[in-house]
């Protein structure tokens, strides 16, 4: 049996050395060193490094483990172990010399996710969580916000860079929440917005045209601090469905409902 405890640790630190990679690249970046990987989706040697430089490092820490990596470094996936891999999420902020931008790491054992890390780099805070564990940010325990009702909420979601289909139910859905939110947020990074719900800085969090990079780590810390997370229709195919709903218990329902008639 894993020691989830002492392997959480030990991402937790290379995380953190991917993290100083990427700020110390921070403000570097040209046109000359950006690819366009599809419609608005980009990456550079700095995703590509970092990349390179977690894998190498999980490969140490748990060697009979595969991968499931944005950028690829490492493609083999195992039947039992997996490590699921965004090295830079929020890429075009980074770009653009803007927060955040975050490294997430999950271990994913069986199918369930087990350890979840997001480093979210440019505030130095790092959220963290393991299997029968709470959630943490920096050592210091975390949960889902008290806000009772989705008045009293503020909301954050994520606009898809290529697949736009549900462009006109997307906008029917921010004009109700317009009016009936303390406000929508759209940071740019799926894995610190899933974070912010887990410290209750965000009540609740939607969003599709995901991956599973991008939320697996985030989605996982926020379950252990409390909340609820599900696909568009409140289901549980959320890490690769390419959808997800996270928010606290109180306003779980009634957002979630809300989701799911407008995009579900």
């Amino acid at each position: 049996m894993l020691n989830y405890q002492q392997i959480c640790n030990q991402v937790i630190e290379l995380a953190k050395i991917a993290g100083d990679f990427i700020r110390k690249e921070k403000g570097k970046i040209n046109s000359e060193n950006i690819e366009t990987k599809s419609l608005h989706s980009y990456v550079t040697y700095v995703d590509k490094n970092a990349e390179k430089i977690i894998v190498d490092g999980l490969k140490k820490i748990l060697p009979e483990a595969g991968f499931i990596t944005e950028e690829e470094t490492e493609t083999v996936k195992s039947d039992k172990y997996n490590w699921i891999v965004d090295p830079l999420d929020g890429t075009t902020n980074f770009i653009h010399g803007l927060e955040p931008f975050s490294v997430s790491i999950a271990l994913e054992e069986a199918g369930k996710i087990v350890i979840g890390v997001v480093y979210e780099v440019g505030k130095d805070e790092c959220f963290y969580a393991y299997k029968d564990s709470p959630a943490y940010l920096n050592g210091k325990e975390i949960k889902v916000s008290t806000n009772k009702t989705l008045a009293d909420s503020l909301i954050a979601t994520g606009f898809p860079y290529y697949d736009f289909e549900q462009n006109k139910a997307i906008l029917k859905s921010l004009e109700y929440f317009m009016e009936h939110t303390q406000g929508i947020r759209r940071f740019g990074s799926a894995a610190t917005d899933l974070a912010y719900v887990a410290c209750g800085r965000f009540d609740a969090f939607y969003e599709y045209s995901l991956n599973v990079w991008d939320v697996a780590a985030g989605a996982f810390i926020v379950e252990k601090a409390g909340g609820k997370v599900s696909d568009f229709n409140k289901g549980n195919n959320y890490l690769y469905g390419r959808e997800m709903v996270a928010a606290n218990n109180y306003v779980y329902n009634e957002f979630a409902d809300i989701v799911k008639n407008l995009l579900g």
